[in-house]
């Protein structure tokens, strides 16, 4: 799809700074090419090879890697506007975008911030004074804690007073950060005894991700669904609307698909929506994009109650580009440059029908910790009607110090039916080695019927984790219909990796021999480690044996066992592969041409050490090679616990480890303290989301971290010295 754009030549600005990192600067820097306009970047250490640095024609350096020293640092990014001749200041969403501050340090500099005047940030940041606000202009609003106590509601600062107006309001209710957006901080608690845990993880979360926390309460509202409308206002006083979006997929109040318009709104209901969206705007004298976020109960879709006002770029805006045709983008900075929109709200028209899914660096089968690493591997899709906004190269190392989106997949069909399968297809064709991510999770979730049928609501994604983990209980035969024919390509890939002497007998990968019938070569073991929605860690042992082939140049035949099953029962898959393309003489490869069984899919793999990754179809898994020594070293620990047991001793003392990279911002427990299986130990913060690590047995506690320390991916956390069974706590020498 092409996106529509002003008929006019001249450019709104000369030079232009994005003041954020990741796939939106990606997505703004190319706007700003289109339209001739010169592009600075910004970036903290962390990001010095990231992929919008390569694309600015100017990038500066603002400070360290944690947000507060850098994207986050009003000071570095106005010094990095004087330093660069910007003229203007695009924020982009998250970090500063809906800072008042930001906006008047613009003013002062004497550049144009893309953004509202600081009347309708500090308005409509706040979400307390918003609702108030919004409400006061006859906009419905839902009941929360800023209805009780004196006439500016509840202190907000105040557990007790927010306590009392839980009760008030009654379970369930929702906390929300007044300051933020995006669903960071948010919590849903069922009950009062919850209530004080949630609540200072909330603030901590909103005062990491927001520099402010405030928090608010509002009544959840069951099965409900999220719906936001579009909004371009100019200096001239036109506001028009751009349609809707259904937001209502999510998990953990953070949006995981989007699409436009919503298959819930009828057309008179999406003409009173976008209205009371249009005088939301217009109450504050709104100017540039914007987004008004409603809930709307699955059970009564023609009423709707505001939540808050996004005063920036939404991520999810692309599927309303793609509707409507028009740049959003584009006429933020035409709009800021003062520019009027060129039309009325009878001229917007919405075609076809658009889904955005985020790609996410998380790992779905250990509760969606966010993960790290390295991309060795990428292909994005592209197609008709297939549009990606990414921030990923080959090569790129994902950290954990910034939110873990990496990428948005969206697609655009005349019909639903049709976009729901052109992303389906796309998310298909899309791989991504190197770091765990959620692709075949969505590619779960668009199949789900409820999805299929549009019957939306924002506890969808609960319901189907639920119906899958009931499904499958363990998570090591996820995706059994892929499972053997990844192990069989992992066979030829490891064959066709092993050295062989072309023109010596001893080193013919056939398997043939002197003095008898062809043998087969010795077998390769292989680990996959899984994790499950506990967060568990799980492990299958895989073995493999390459067989003489018998398919001519190419072939061969992969017997796969997994270890303790049947011996009698291997599944053998007939393999034929092109030789050159699974010769591994690089550390990647992308469609690599192999059938099994004869089927062939696009696989593609890729090396990391000792770990072989392979992906296809949207589905990748990681595969650790074990070599002999591994084996031998493993069966030494096997024998000698066993011996321990048998003996009555206690085994080496378990391990807890951290889950995912971070910063560790509680300890529940100290080094000496007894603890009970569990027991909460640490929370660890990754990606503005909180992690808690619970004892695994009982026994004594040995830290290993202090508070404030950052961590690696599964560092050592703590120890637990088990207690031997019958042992009890207190009893010593007497």
């Amino acid at each position: 799809m092409n996106i529509g754009h002003a008929t006019s030549a001249l450019p709104p600005f000369r030079r232009v700074l994005v003041a954020n990192r990741g796939e939106i600067a990606c997505r703004v820097i190319g706007t700003l090419r289109r339209l001739g306009i010169e592009a600075v970047a910004v970036y903290s250490d962390a990001d010095r090879g990231a992929k919008h640095v390569a694309l600015a024609d100017l990038a500066l350096r603002i400070g360290p890697a944690p947000a507060a020293e850098s994207y986050l640092n009003v000071d570095a990014v106005i010094a990095a506007v004087r330093a660069s001749g910007a003229d203007a200041v695009h924020p982009g969403y998250g970090f500063l975008s809906e800072s008042p501050l930001l906006a008047a340090a613009c003013a002062e500099a004497g550049v144009v911030f893309v953004g509202p005047g600081e009347q309708a940030l500090r308005v409509m940041g706040d979400k307390i004074r918003s609702k108030r606000h919004v409400a006061g202009h006859g906009v419905p609003v839902t009941p929360g804690s800023e209805a009780h106590g004196s006439e500016g509601g509840v202190d907000s600062t105040d557990d007790a007073a927010l306590a009392a107006s839980a009760e008030l309001l009654g379970y369930p209710v929702l906390i929300k950060p007044s300051a933020g957006g995006g669903g960071k901080g948010m919590q849903l608690v069922d009950s009062p005894e919850a209530l004080p845990a949630a609540l200072a993880s909330a603030r901590r979360t909103a005062r990491a991700a927001f520099g402010d926390d405030t928090l608010f309460l509002e009544k959840f509202i069951q099965r409900p669904r999220h719906i936001e409308v579009q909004l371009l206002a100019d200096g001239a006083g036109h506001t028009v609307h751009l349609g809707e979006r259904e937001c209502s997929l999510q998990r953990r109040q953070q949006k995981v698909v989007e699409e436009a318009p919503s298959p819930l709104l009828d057309a008179a209901t999406r003409a009173r929506i976008g209205e009371a969206a249009c005088a939301v705007a217009r109450s504050v004298g709104y100017v540039g994009a914007g987004t008004v976020e409603f809930l709307i109960s699955d059970a009564a879709p023609d009423q709707f109650y505001f939540m808050e006002m996004n005063t920036r770029l939404q991520v999810e805006h692309p599927v309303t580009e793609l509707v409507t045709g028009i740049d959003i983008v584009e006429w933020q900075l035409r709009v800021a440059a003062g520019q009027e929109l060129p039309w009325s709200q009878e001229q917007i028209r919405l075609d076809g029908h658009a889904v955005e899914a985020r790609i996410y660096a998380e790992d779905p089968d250990s509760d969606f910790l966010p993960t790290s690493g390295r991309v060795l591997a990428l292909a994005e899709a592209h197609g008709p009607g297939v549009r990606v906004d990414s921030s990923l190269l080959p090569g790129g190392e994902i950290g954990s110090h910034y939110d873990p989106m990496l990428a948005k997949v969206i697609a655009w069909g005349p019909d639903r039916a049709s976009a729901l399968a052109r992303l389906d297809a796309a998310l298909a064709h899309t791989v991504i080695l190197g770091v765990d991510t959620n692709l075949a999770f969505l590619r779960g979730l668009l199949a789900d019927p409820a999805v299929q049928g549009g019957a939306l609501d924002t506890g969808l994604i609960a319901r189907h984790l639920e119906i899958q983990a009931a499904a499958t209980p363990d998570a090591a035969s996820a995706a059994p219909s892929l499972l053997g024919e990844m192990l069989a390509v992992a066979g030829a890939l490891l064959h066709a990796e092993a050295p062989a002497a072309a023109d010596s007998p001893w080193g013919d990968r056939s398997g043939w021999r002197t003095g008898g019938a062809a043998a087969t070569r010795p077998a390769t073991r292989l680990v996959r480690h899984r994790g499950t929605h506990r967060g568990e860690q799980t492990e299958t042992v895989f073995e493999l044996r390459s067989l003489p082939g018998v398919g001519g140049p190419g072939s061969l035949s992969v017997s796969v066992q997994e270890r303790g099953a049947d011996e009698a029962c291997p599944a053998v898959h007939a393999v034929s592969c092109d030789p050159a393309a699974t010769t591994l003489n690089r550390a990647t490869g992308v469609h690599v041409g192999i059938a099994v069984d004869g089927v062939q899919r696009r696989w593609s793999w890729a090396r990391d050490g000792e770990d072989l990754l392979l992906s296809a179809e949207g589905e990748s898994t990681r595969f650790t090679v074990v070599s002999r020594e591994a084996e031998l070293q493993g069966e030494l620990a096997r024998i000698l616990a066993a011996r321990a047991e048998r003996e009555g001793g206690v085994a080496a003392s378990p391990e807890l480890r951290t889950p995912t990279p971070g910063t560790v911002v509680q300890l529940h427990a100290a080094s000496g303290d007894a603890v009970d299986v569990g027991a909460p130990i640490a929370t660890v913060e990754a990606m503005k989301m909180e992690h808690q690590v619970t004892a695994s047995v009982a026994g004594t506690l040995r830290l290993h971290v202090r508070l404030g320390d950052a961590l690696r991916r599964d560092q050592l956390l703590a120890s637990i010295d088990a207690q031997a069974p019958g042992q009890r706590q207190g009893i010593g020498n007497e």
